[in-house]
């Protein structure tokens, strides 16, 4: 529990400007889960991951990322719907590009597990990153295209897949 109201808080809060320190910790908080109570509570590991998954040194967003999709399998449905998704939505409508790169690698791992109206948002942020204004931005969403047609359903990537995919080729 201490972990969860204050050790938790304050990596949040004081976030480090030294990369190698980022790193650690980005790669350390993906394996949180039993520290801050087990996966009932692993979306306190959120905010902190968050915050590293928008930071502008590469290395450090990529660890972040591969953090957050594993804990997002720790995430029950509900809470996955209720704290991962958002993530990734507010992730995906960042004003940084870093931000927006970051959820690209994101979608595959909440998609099959939400519900309908959930997925119809998740594809249409998924669209709006293949046609960002920034190249890194779309860069990242076709390299994580064919990742997300492997769990997107058949209709779908006729009517939204592919379109993207025309876009970005």
């Amino acid at each position: 529990q201490r972990t969860r109201t204050e050790l938790i808080p304050f990596l949040t809060d004081t976030i480090y400007d030294e990369d190698e320190v980022l790193l650690a910790l980005a790669e350390q908080l993906g394996n949180f889960t039993p520290l801050v109570g087990g996966p009932e509570y692993v979306h306190c590991l959120l905010p902190p991951l968050e915050s590293l998954a928008t930071v502008e040194e590469t290395v450090v967003r990529d660890k972040a990322v591969e953090s957050l999709r594993n804990i997002s399998q720790q995430h029950s449905p509900g809470d996955l719907e209720q704290h991962f998704v958002p993530l990734v939505k507010r992730l995906a409508s960042g004003d940084w590009f870093t931000s927006r790169t970051s959820a690209c690698g994101l979608f595959s791992v909440c998609y099959p597990r939400v519900g309908s109206t959930v997925r119809v948002e998740l594809r249409n942020h998924f669209r709006n990153l293949c046609q960002d204004d920034t190249p890194m931005v779309r860069r990242a969403a076709a390299s994580k295209l064919g990742e997300f047609a492997k769990i997107v359903e058949l209709d779908c990537i006729k009517s939204d897949l592919i379109p993207m995919w025309a876009n970005l080729a």
